[in-house]
């Protein structure tokens, strides 16, 4: 990206640590690596003097949890000397559909936070996705912040130099904070957050190995089931889209498409008094392999004892097919339909093909004459007859 970060390498253990820290010569950073912001907050930066306390530092940060990722690499960092910490950001405003440059002389801050205690000291600036954003754009954004000086020649350039980045590599947010201002007078992102669309990834085969594909929606690290259902949307990108979540507890698995209608249909499980296993989202008209993966992925957790599958009313989405992709799943792993719980909720496209499919394998199923609510009470319904005691 031709933007200065601060010298670092990755540590794997304590030990090598304070061999890294002993090589730069110099006071260090020792910053978790993990997927989070705030970092500092948690606890998981530290800044260490000698090669002794970096390895020190570093031992109570390995094994530490933040914010439910447990840390096993920790990056070891010059650290600089700042005489001042700038904000600065890409990211897209969707009301607008078009990419915003956040900036702020005041860096190394919550700049939520920041922006409702004093708006007047962010500066946001769209771009015009056609014209990009030139050096002159960038120094206006700076000099609106109270920057002048050869540091506002300086950021004009970063800052296009950034923009250029974040369209470059289809990212979706981009953002330097602190974007720090060195005694001699350099500039240099001393920390930074890059997320990019998963969709784009075709794009960008370089950068496979160096981003987690489906982390973007976790709040925690993905479980093993987790990353096999990543592998399963991922096959066929094209073709519609399978997501899938796991949940502590839950004997339901939850088949659903559409993010309203998978919300509604979660909530009214619970309310019926069942716990799903897992939550999912499936939409797009997902080929009939990947409807199989999710649902052999939904029905192989332990302890499933049922599965809900279901959809509003679907405009893009053919029912014959997610019809063809659960049976199919069903046979594959060898699960009676009469013994084993499973409620169909489909409407749209081909729905009459769908219904026969799922009747002629004694599977029960409906269209749009019930509720998604309805729905739920019935699969719980259905649950009680099949294991007596069932929820009591």
């Amino acid at each position: 990206m031709g933007i200065p970060v601060p010298t670092y390498a990755v540590a794997q253990n304590p030990q090598n640590a304070a061999v890294l820290a002993e090589e730069m010569g110099k006071p260090v950073v020792l910053k978790a690596l993990v997927p989070v912001g705030k970092r500092g907050k948690s606890g998981a930066v530290k800044f260490a003097g000698t090669p002794q306390e970096a390895e020190t530092l570093a031992a109570e940060l390995f094994g530490k949890r933040v914010s439910h990722y447990p840390v096993y690499h920790v990056l070891v960092e010059e650290k600089l000397d700042i005489v001042q910490e700038l904000y600065l950001s890409i990211t897209i405003d969707r009301s607008r559909k078009m990419p915003v440059v956040i900036a702020c002389a005041s860096g190394g801050v919550d700049v939520e936070e920041l922006s409702r205690e004093h708006p007047e000291k962010v500066i946001t600036y769209h771009v015009d996705p056609l014209d990009g954003l030139g050096d002159y754009a960038a120094r206006q954004v700076w000099s609106d912040a109270g920057i002048g000086g050869k540091t506002l020649q300086q950021l004009g350039g970063l800052t296009a130099k950034l923009y250029k980045a974040f369209v470059d590599y289809d990212a979706y947010i981009l953002e330097i904070n602190p974007l720090a201002i060195t005694r001699d007078g350099r500039l240099v992102a001393a920390a930074a957050v890059m997320s990019i669309d998963d969709g784009a990834m075709f794009r960008h085969p370089d950068l496979s190995e160096k981003v987690q594909m489906g982390t973007e929606r976790a709040w925690r690290p993905l479980t093993e089931l987790e990353k096999q259902m990543v592998a399963v949307n991922e096959a066929d990108p094209y073709r519609g889209t399978a997501r899938y979540t796991e949940m502590d507890g839950g004997d339901i698995g939850f088949m659903c498409g559409g993010g309203g209608a998978s919300l509604l249909l979660f909530d009214a499980v619970l309310q019926a008094g069942a716990q799903p296993a897992n939550y999912s989202e499936f939409g797009g008209n997902p080929a009939e392999e990947k409807v199989c993966g999710l649902a052999k992925g939904i029905l192989s957790k332990p302890g499933v004892k049922g599965l809900l599958v279901a959809q509003n009313i679907t405009n893009n989405t053919q029912v014959d097919i997610v019809a063809r992709g659960v049976i199919r799943a069903l046979e594959e792993m060898n699960i009676d339909p009469a013994t084993f719980p499973v409620v169909v909720r489909e409407a749209g496209v081909n729905e009459t093909v769908a219904r026969e499919l799922f009747r002629a394998k004694d599977i029960e199923y409906y269209g749009d004459d019930i509720t998604l609510t309805e729905t739920a009470r019935r699969m719980v319904s259905k649950m009680r007859e099949a294991y007596p005691g069932y929820g009591i």
